[in-house]
């Protein structure tokens, strides 16, 4: 037990830091141009396309923008018909070095721009631009830069929140009780997932909010058990990842009385990253969502018989965001990257499964439910495999 709570103590005040940072760093979406609109193309000519990555900044960095790079062009090869021409600019992961290449790439005939990586790059790059008209397909999961001409590729609270809510609702656990972090992206996190217990019918039995410590994480278990007991709660919906407080939870919250085995537990965060989370014993039996894994695992595939190493877990989304223009652009269209055509509901097929782009900018997966069971990653219920309607 000690080993664990010395483990989780510098992650508890230090992970969440990047986050909180891009939050701060937002402005206004409205400030990024009108909703709807975009430069005409030539479908019959190549189409310029920019890529913007962090390379340039750490080795990190450049490991991630290499994936990006890689993935587009791994994307670019299926499309059939349609001709993309991909530049790609470093930004060293920099707001200013991202309104800078923005700027340039536009100069230089870009019709789309896809990425930056992080939300306050991806919102600098959005307001440079934005007077020309062209949209921004950022690799940022921060919905508070998404608006305008900037739209978030990354998966969103709000999509992972509701599409655990609505299994829930049906599978009978819907009085729910949210523990969360009281930092910027806990609240966040808990604000997704009351929206989502309001849209599907579930209960919200109550909320419980704990500070970036481990005394603060331990002195939360007494008043979320009352909450618990008091509220007739069925199911418990944590914020917290695997790099945070989910592994003192995960220890502590059944020795206090709170166990899966009377309690569903419910993850925002995927608890099959690391694997060691697996390992927890207070996650068997907890549900969780994720991308399509038939989908994902084809994607690795290809992708390491391609480059001889295993994606990072974010490239999907470079390859995501160029299926989606190939798709406009083959269309025939001069308007196929317009904001209305890159919002058109039926989605898209991306690494990781379906997506949509919503009009708000933000953006809709379809996503798996699974189970932690005896350390292993059990599906419950399938992603789905097209949009209806409003939603899927």
């Amino acid at each position: 037990m000690i080993a664990i709570l010395r483990a989780i103590r510098k992650p508890l005040r230090i992970a969440l830091l990047p986050l909180v940072a891009l939050l701060l760093a937002a402005c206004d979406p409205a400030m990024t141009g009108g909703v709807g609109g975009g430069p005409k193309i030539d479908t019959k000519a190549p189409v310029p396309v920019a890529l913007l990555v962090p390379r340039g900044g750490s080795a990190s960095d450049d490991l991630l923008a290499q994936n990006l790079e890689n993935a587009a062009r791994l994307a670019i090869r299926d499309l059939q018909g349609v001709q993309i021409d991909l530049r790609v600019y470093g930004t060293a992961g920099q707001a200013t070095a991202a309104a800078t290449a923005a700027k340039q790439a536009v100069a230089d005939g870009a019709k789309i721009i896809l990425g930056p990586v992080y939300g306050e790059a991806a919102n600098a790059a959005g307001v440079a631009v934005a007077p020309s008209g062209v949209n921004v397909l950022s690799f940022s999961n921060n919905t508070t830069i998404a608006g305008g001409n900037v739209y978030v590729l990354g998966p969103t609270f709000a999509n992972t929140a509701n599409r655990l809510v609505s299994y829930a609702k049906r599978a009978g656990k819907d009085r729910i009780v949210v523990l969360h972090a009281n930092d910027i992206g806990g609240q966040l996190g808990r604000n997704a997932i009351q929206q989502a217990i309001a849209a599907n019918g579930a209960t919200l039995s109550g909320t419980v909010d704990y500070a970036l410590s481990q005394e603060s994480v331990r002195a939360a278990i007494p008043r979320l058990k009352s909450t618990m007991s008091s509220s007739g709660a069925t199911a418990l919906f944590l914020t917290a990842s695997s790099a945070t407080a989910l592994p003192l939870f995960a220890s502590q919250l059944p020795a206090a009385g709170i166990g899966p085995e009377t309690t569903q537990y419910i993850g925002l965060s995927r608890w099959d990253i690391p694997a060691q989370t697996l390992a927890l014993p207070g996650v068997q039996g907890g549900w969780f969502a994720l991308p399509d894994p038939g989908a994902s695992a084809a994607f690795a595939s290809r992708y390491n018989t391609a480059y001889g190493t295993r994606p990072l877990d974010i490239a999907g989304l470079a390859f995501d965001g160029v299926a989606a223009i190939g798709s406009l652009v083959k269309s025939g269209k001069a308007n196929a990257l317009t904001g209305t055509a890159l919002t058109q509901g039926a989605g898209f097929r991306g690494a990781n499964g379906i997506f949509r782009l919503r009009a708000n900018g933000t953006n809709e997966r379809g996503l798996a439910v699974a189970e932690v069971r005896n350390n292993q990653v059990v599906l419950l219920e399938g992603a789905p495999k097209a949009f209806g309607g409003a939603g899927f």
